[in-house]
């Protein structure tokens, strides 16, 4: 027998341990080489994991086991011949093919099938049904507890013939008891319990860094996004005809922060032990909210991508993320970050900081309401902004000239466009 062992293997320099999220592939089922196996979750992606050989796949590590990189995940025992290959013995024998023949054709049975689980037994019990009479649905065969409830709650069918109709009727008086001495609850007081991913750990944990290890604060500021509005209302048709994508607001905001993040480097910039990092560019991370949890890849050089490349970068990233496909790299970096819980109808937050970064954009939903122009009331849509950043940092008039930059950049987009 030749085994080859599956151990994890290195997937980056900040990660010792990963998630066992999924067998993609049964144990004793035969895999052929580079089929992926089972499923890994580190703290900023999920990872296939492909067959080093061809043969027969031996579990070791079970699902939602975390393990250490370089630790072993499962054995391929490659002198296994793959399912449904004809046995030798077989044609030296042809008198015993016939009795082989017979099971072939019907599932074969486990001691799980026909069985109840205990919850099921128990309902049976009282309910007075026999376990024959149910039809499993769980796996393998086995009777679960919606089973057993719905047999329980189900009357015994009426009898065909005249003689056997008589002791159904004698027993029908006692039939109700049962379900007088029980009756239904009045409310469902269930629970579940079920481990952290580890992303929403990671998540967690990172929040719980940045409450505890930056001196953050918040300041706030509206913007009228009335030209804005305009602007997509006006060009939007052509846009999407030269692009194919839509002008969004992200675009707008994110390339308004990126050239007020140019002008302020000490907004763009990270603490790393006694040192100040400031940076030439602007890799701007986008939070985006996916089945298991958020995920903030960045848009690099920002600064130097138009509105469309933009709008396209995030749009790959938003599609990657939600369907588990983004990679390391692109999970990798960001200098500032913007959050957008307008779209689930935030009036009004306070970002935590995305670390090592210094800080953060909060757009909120865009709101109708009056507000004082040239001495008059209009109906203007209006947003909040919040700016999340460190202190240690950032100092407060800093951060109150950020947002007032970007506020006027939104609100004459013209001097955006124009760069001026």
């Amino acid at each position: 027998m030749a085994i080859v062992e599956m151990k994890v293997p290195v997937i980056g320099e900040s990660i010792t341990e990963v998630t066992l999220s999924k067998w993609l592939k049964g144990n004793g089922d035969f895999v052929s080489l580079d089929d992926p196996i089972c499923e890994f979750e580190s703290d900023k992606a999920t990872l296939e994991f492909p067959a080093e050989a061809a043969g027969k796949l031996i579990h070791v590590a079970a699902e939602g086991d975390d393990i250490a990189i370089g630790a072993l995940v499962a054995k391929i025992d490659t002198s296994a011949a793959p399912t449904g290959t004809a046995p030798a013995p077989a044609e030296a024998k042809p008198a015993a093919a016939a009795p082989v023949a017979a099971p072939a054709e019907s599932k074969p049975a486990t001691y799980a099938e026909g069985h109840p689980s205990p919850a099921a037994a128990k309902i049976l019990k009282e309910s007075g049904v026999e376990p024959s009479a149910v039809a499993g649905t769980g796996k393998d065969g086995r009777i679960t507890k919606e089973d057993a409830q719905k047999a329980a709650a189900t009357p015994p069918a009426p009898l065909k013939g005249g003689e056997a109709a008589a002791p159904a009727i004698a027993q029908a008086p006692t039939a109700p008891a049962p379900a007088a001495a029980a009756p239904a609850p009045t409310g469902a007081r269930t629970e579940e319990r079920k481990k952290m991913s580890r992303m929403r750990r990671t998540i967690a944990k990172r929040l719980v860094s940045a409450k505890n290890n930056t001196a953050m604060l918040t300041t706030f500021n509206e913007v009228d996004l009335t030209e804005i509005m305009a602007l997509r209302e006006k060009h939007q048709d052509a846009f999407v005809k030269k692009y194919g994508i839509k002008l969004g607001f992200m675009s707008l905001f994110a390339k308004a922060c990126a050239k007020v993040l140019m002008e302020m480097p000490d907004v763009n910039a990270m603490i790393d032990g006694e040192d100040i990092i400031y940076h030439n560019y602007v890799d701007i991370s986008i939070a985006i909210s996916t089945p298991t949890g958020l995920v903030v890849p960045p848009v690099h050089n920002v600064e130097s991508l138009n509105f469309a490349q933009i709008e396209l970068k995030i749009k790959e990233l938003a599609d990657k993320a939600r369907k588990g496909e983004l990679t390391l790299e692109e999970m990798s970096g960001g200098t500032f970050t913007i959050t957008n819980g307008g779209v689930f109808g935030s009036m009004l937050s306070t970002p935590i900081l995305n670390e090592p970064q210094s800080a953060i954009l909060g757009m909120h939903n865009i709101v109708q309401r009056p507000v004082a122009v040239n001495g008059q009331v209009e109906i203007r849509p209006m947003m909040y902004l919040a700016l999340s950043y460190d202190h240690r940092v950032i100092d407060g008039s800093s951060s109150v000239t950020f947002l007032v930059k970007v506020k006027k950049l939104l609100e004459e987009p013209v001097t955006l466009l124009l760069d001026l």
